[in-house]
């Protein structure tokens, strides 16, 4: 540090603008702490410009021209079933606020919350140094807080080739300007499974390559299984059991060649690895503070960060890898904030609003959404999950296409649905779903998990008539036989 630098000092230090570092920052500033938030992208993150907002108005033009095809009458209206490319990018353009953050920093100054762009790193316990823009260096001081909300980046594999073959990551799969005619996905997760079903609705031939001997394995198995038959349907080439082990690309302008594990070759205008994330924690002074550089940060359920002494440095979001979700970042963001607030002022934990001290539905109710055709919804426990949880868990199925408002919803509707249900205690562990718009569906079940609502009072939920959500009347009559 030269005689240049420039000392600040706040009550709280946000490194990370993402959703994470939004809400906790947020939060802090709404209690009276003056907070910085330090970020050297957008403000916004990977949520906003290259993950969720960019990957759903991408794949909303293809579900809504689905659910226009599914109903006699609408039917005869799309008969050709073709997006408007240019026009589904433009509006996707419009989502990522043509990748400009000005939206975000006039809404941070709304809230009083200081903006430092540049690179921070840990500097010791409380301290910051920030890499700005100019080349300067900046470095912040915490009274009480340094809170660790950098997230997540695309993880590519270690295969011959891969370094010169200029490889798609989710943020070049997402925020593409031009549909590539031939694509190979490789990866039968979230992103894979997503990106495959977004594409091939613009145009391109899409090849599906997974490792494994099926998609969504965390997920009830079901639900991969209804998730490749869309694809399939849709004209994507799903292969199961089948890897990469080389890449070859003369230049970035020229097709890109696969080697695949069976010893067949694929060519392809672009290749996604969709191959999982690591925590961006490379270069963030870790070691300044007795951590390891490049390691997810553990941490309790107040979201501080163990095995640090003092109790000032936290973590919410992907980086402490308790659960991979933006609206799981946002809500750890939102108790931190509360347990800074807290802590800083004294007061007990357990008077923070709503309680709200502990991230307890890291652990039993997880919510999650993919978004392709049919759609994919879970929450809580999976049967092999819970099982292994040492739960006791009956399994109840039910076919969605018998429900009387999904036979309205669409013409020969498919899909079904999965609760896991706890005998002895009476309660809901998990539910899964698969089908058209069961997305909606899902923050029932998952206010009925985190209440952990008695089977007997859901009897008493009455879901209106006909709504797919008559699917809760059906499980629960399947459960008491």
């Amino acid at each position: 540090m030269d005689t240049h630098d420039v000392y600040d000092v706040y009550d709280v230090i946000v490194i990370g603008g993402g959703p994470t570092g939004e809400n906790l920052a947020d939060r802090t500033r709404a209690a009276g702490l003056t907070t910085a938030l330090v970020e050297s992208e957008l403000v916004g993150g990977e949520c906003s410009y290259w993950a969720c907002m960019p990957s759903k108005a991408l794949l909303r033009p293809a579900a809504a021209l689905a659910e226009a095809a599914s109903v006699a009458g609408s039917r005869e209206s799309v008969a050709d079933r073709r997006l408007d490319a240019a026009a589904v990018l433009a509006r996707r353009d419009e989502f990522a606020s043509h990748w400009k953050d000005a939206g975000q920093v006039k809404w941070l100054e709304s809230v009083g919350v200081d903006l430092v762009r540049g690179r921070g790193r840990l500097d010791g316990p409380r301290r910051v140094a920030v890499e700005t823009p100019e080349g300067g260096c900046r470095v912040l001081t915490a009274r009480h807080a340094v809170a660790v909300c950098t997230g997540t980046r695309a993880l590519l594999p270690d295969l011959p080739g891969l370094d010169t073959a200029h490889p798609w990551t989710s943020r070049d799969a997402t925020s593409s300007p031009e549909v590539p005619g031939r694509l190979v996905v490789v990866g039968g997760g979230v992103v894979g499974v997503e990106m495959a079903t977004a594409w091939r609705a613009l145009g391109s031939e899409v090849t599906l390559l997974v490792r494994g001997d099926g998609l969504l394995p965390r997920w009830e198995p079901f639900a991969g299984e209804l998730v490749a038959g869309g694809l399939r349907e849709a004209g994507v080439d799903v292969r199961t059991g089948v890897s990469v082990t080389g890449v070859s690309r003369a230049s970035e302008f020229d097709p890109v060649t696969a080697d695949l594990s069976d010893g067949s070759q694929l060519t392809a205008d672009e290749i996604l690895f969709a191959t999982g994330r690591a925590p961006s924690t490379d270069d963030l002074g870790l070691e300044t503070v007795g951590l390891r550089p490049g390691s997810w940060l553990d941490v309790d359920d107040t979201c501080a960060v163990t095995g640090v002494p003092g109790g000032w440095l936290y973590c919410a979001g992907d980086t402490n890898h308790r659960a991979l979700l933006t609206h799981q970042g946002k809500y750890q963001g939102r108790i931190a904030g509360a347990v800074i607030a807290a802590r800083a002022s004294g007061a007990p934990l357990d008077t923070a609003p709503w309680g709200a001290h502990s991230a307890t539905a890291d652990i039993a109710a997880v919510p999650q959404v993919v978004f392709t055709q049919p759609e994919a919804a879970s929450v809580g426990l999976t049967a092999d999950a819970a099982a292994r949880a040492g739960q006791a868990v009956r399994v109840v199925d039910y076919d969605l296409g018998r429900v009387a408002g999904a036979s309205l919803y669409a013409d020969n509707y498919r899909g079904h649905a999965r609760a896991i249900i706890d005998p002895d205690r009476d309660v809901l562990l998990g539910l899964t779903l698969v089908g058209p718009a069961v997305g909606e569906l899902l923050h029932a079940a998952t206010i009925a998990i985190t209440g952990q609502v008695p089977i007997p009072r859901l009897w008493h939920a009455v879901p209106a008539y006909p709504t797919i959500s008559e699917i809760w009347l059906r499980l629960l009559e399947t459960y008491r036989g």
